[in-house]
């Protein structure tokens, strides 16, 4: 399932630092300069889940398979770009491709790390890229508009079905209000708006990169994200990007476990910017388990027992007969899968069944 995420923000905030920590590669280029990243970079990353080892560890699992999350490291915006300064035009093309969007905002203050507006405000930040691309949205979207309307008063159905979703979206853009703020109640409806790839219809999360010091808690400048973030129902995380550098070039768990107690955290940042992302995009996890391998799945929330079989395989999806589901809590406590058997907790499920986060599959089919 090729779900990912696009890294924004203006130039110089830690996106491609972050592009490189998460994918514990060298692949994006990260210097002082402005446009450092040019072509987007694209990595796969483990979505970290305690739920996997548990597993592994109750099936005597000889392999384990972690589900994966696409990061793509866009290049830095500017002011303009929706008329093509800074190959602006380029850029949001590239963001058009991905499904949501993870928003890097500089929140640390180091004078040595040049900002192209000269001072550093996250909300300013986040208000220069936004506009950018509700320019960009609202030009897309305005020529699109006139052509349904103009179909619709001929008497074209499609035309004015099309014209009816639209134009809410237009009156927000003009408004300055993103896409994603206009809510509509019908499934089909939230369907074709999506279809129309607007910028600013993709679900955010923003990422405050912070100095080391505040990596646990935050600092003043986050926190005006946060509560940014909470006024628009949108995702929030803090982590440093120099100190996933740092843990991403350890080469041992044992290893990035101990600088982590040293400096106070429990775990990665990236691994909330991970789960976060995975979040986003409505997706959850399901699960098989046996001697040769545990392994986690991804298919999308609200999707049905044949959907996540051909997450397997497409076969799997197209001689669907019955999935046979034990719950993680159930699996995990009770030993296994013989052992959920006895006691009643495997269910056989059809194919109206809707997946549960953390369900233990086995699929039976016939092609």
């Amino acid at each position: 399932m090729g779900f990912n995420c696009g890294i924004v923000g203006l130039p110089n905030v830690g996106k491609s630092t972050l592009f490189n920590a998460l994918t514990a590669t060298a692949a994006a280029e990260s210097a002082n300069y402005p446009f450092c990243t040019i072509e987007p970079n694209v990595g796969r990353v483990a979505v970290p889940d305690v739920r996997l080892d548990a597993l592994a560890s109750t099936a005597k699992s000889a392999k384990i398979i972690a589900t994966q999350l696409e990061f793509v490291d866009i290049a830095g915006l500017v002011r303009g770009a929706s008329r093509g300064e800074g190959l602006g035009n380029q850029f949001l093309g590239n963001i058009r491709e991905v499904d949501a969007i993870a928003h890097v905002l500089r929140c640390f203050e180091e004078g040595d790390i040049t900002h192209v507006e000269d001072s550093i405000d996250p909300i300013r930040d986040a208000e220069i890229v936004e506009t950018e691309l509700m320019l960009s949205d609202l030009e897309s979207l305005e020529r699109r508009y006139d052509q349904a309307r103009k179909r619709g008063q001929t008497g074209d159905k499609e035309g004015k079905a099309l014209a009816a979703i639209m134009g809410p979206l237009v009156e927000a853009l003009k408004d300055g209000k993103p896409a994603r703020t206009v809510v509509f109640d019908n499934k089909e409806d939230v369907k074709i708006a999506k279809s129309l790839q607007l910028l600013t219809y993709k679900p955010v999360l923003y990422v405050c990169n912070v100095d080391e010091e505040s990596a646990a808690d935050g600092n003043a400048l986050s926190e005006k994200v946060r509560l940014k973030a909470e006024a628009e129902g949108a995702a929030y995380v803090v982590v440093s990007a120099a100190i996933e550098s740092e843990i991403a070039q350890l080469s041992t768990d044992e290893e990035k476990a101990e600088f982590l107690e040293t400096i106070g955290l429990e775990e990665p940042g990236l691994n909330r910017v991970i789960r976060a992302g995975y979040e986003l995009l409505g997706l959850i996890t399901f699960f098989t388990a046996g001697p040769k391998e545990a392994r986690a799945w991804t298919v999308r929330d609200g999707a049905a027992a044949p959907e996540a079989a051909g997450e397997i395989h497409t076969d799997f999806e197209r001689g669907f007969i019955a999935a046979e589901t034990i719950a993680y809590e159930d699996y995990t406590s009770l030993g296994g899968e013989t052992a959920a058997k006895e006691a009643g907790k495997m269910r056989q499920e059809g194919r109206n069944y809707i997946v549960s986060d953390g369900d233990v599959m086995l699929f039976r089919f016939n092609v």
